[in-house]
């Protein structure tokens, strides 16, 4: 059993968790998305002297890895490598989709279809069973009308994320089910633990986060002859 550090700077709210054995002492949050960076460290001193523990004393660190947005999947996986590298401590990267899956474990659908905003109609997406096994490998779609017609139907399905609304402008299937699931850091607990206690960790020195798409920004760039 362990004492980690969960870090979610994935999504639109970046998120703190620290656990022990399974069960979280404290989570965490951040709102405002542009201040992810300037946030995360600040929150991890604080939510270790909440608990009146040294940062030391943890056994791993977890983050998690990706999809999401480009800048948090940095900010995250630099600040867990740092504390990692520091203090000599195993790194444990997280699906983001599996940690929101983890999230709606109790949802009544058959499925389980977390959805992150990828710009446009496109989401990064992926489809579980409810103990959490891969029937739609994670990847980044553009949407339409016929993206899970093969899934719905024989399956009730439960989209959710912030990229879910998209969806749901335009599929009509009567399987189809739409929550406002929020997930945080603390979503990542179990996975966590179950991570640790497998020893399932990460390469520091290799260890990036998982983009699915290729970064792209409106930015023009400067002249040059």
């Amino acid at each position: 059993m362990a004492l980690i550090l969960n870090i979610d700077t994935a999504v639109d709210v970046a998120s703190l968790c620290l656990a022990k054995d399974g069960k979280d002492l404290s989570v965490a949050k951040n709102e405002s998305q542009k201040d992810h960076a300037s946030w995360l460290h600040i929150g991890i001193k604080e939510i270790f002297e909440k608990n009146n523990l040294e940062l030391g004393s943890v056994d791993a660190i977890a983050v998690t890895g990706g999809p999401g947005s480009y800048t948090g999947l940095r900010i995250g996986m630099a600040s867990a490598k740092g504390i990692c590298f520091a203090l000599n401590k195993p790194l444990i990267s997280l699906n983001t989709l599996l940690v929101m899956a983890n999230a709606a474990k109790d949802e009544s659908a058959d499925l389980l279809c977390p959805m992150i905003d990828a710009r446009r109609m496109e989401v990064f997406t992926a489809i579980y069973t409810k103990e959490l096994e891969i029937v739609k490998d994670p990847a980044a779609i553009t949407l339409n009308e016929n993206s899970f017609a093969e899934y719905l139907s024989s399956n009730s399905i439960c989209f959710f994320g912030n990229g879910s609304n998209k969806l749901q402008a335009i599929e009509k299937s009567s399987q189809a089910f739409f929550s406002h699931i929020k997930t945080d850091a603390s979503s990542m607990i179990s996975l966590s633990e179950k991570s640790f206690v497998e020893k399932k960790f990460a390469d520091l020195a290799y260890a990036e986060p998982l983009y699915l798409k290729e970064f792209y920004t409106p930015a023009k760039r400067p002249f040059t002859k």
